[in-house]
């Protein structure tokens, strides 16, 4: 399998996981070690991929929202065992990007880092 479609394969159960709240899969794509950072509110945000873990399976997942899996790769970048992922991530009344690195070792591709921001909601026709 070449390195892009193992990728698109990481990234595929990243978005499962997501929208199905499952954290196993989700568990199976990410380093142990890997963390999520971002500005929320104005504040720094650093959390370990454990804690994130625990938030996601904490809250109802979209897919038991009834919400369509609109989740997608918008480019992947691979140099040798290191790669850059960058993915739309709506779900749950949030338009998430996404910033995955990505490391092979061990014979596979994981998520080690993620960085995310939202873009502001889309005003509602006739809203400014």
């Amino acid at each position: 399998m070449d390195d892009h479609h193992a990728i698109r394969q990481v990234l595929s159960d990243y978005f499962s996981g997501l929208y199905t709240g499952d954290i196993d899969l989700l568990r199976s794509v990410f380093h142990p070690q890997a963390a999520s950072f971002a500005e929320v509110d104005g504040q720094a945000y650093h959390q370990p991929v454990e804690a994130w873990f625990d938030k996601v399976a904490q809250r109802t997942a979209p897919a038991v929202l009834g919400e369509p899996c609109a989740m997608r790769v918008l480019s992947i970048d691979v140099l040798n065992a290191i790669a850059m992922a960058k993915v739309h991530v709506p779900a749950r009344g949030f338009d998430y990007y996404n910033y995955l690195s990505l490391l092979h070792q061990g014979g596979r591709w994981r998520i080690v880092n993620k960085v995310f921001d939202e873009l502001p909601p889309k005003p509602k026709p006739g809203q400014r």
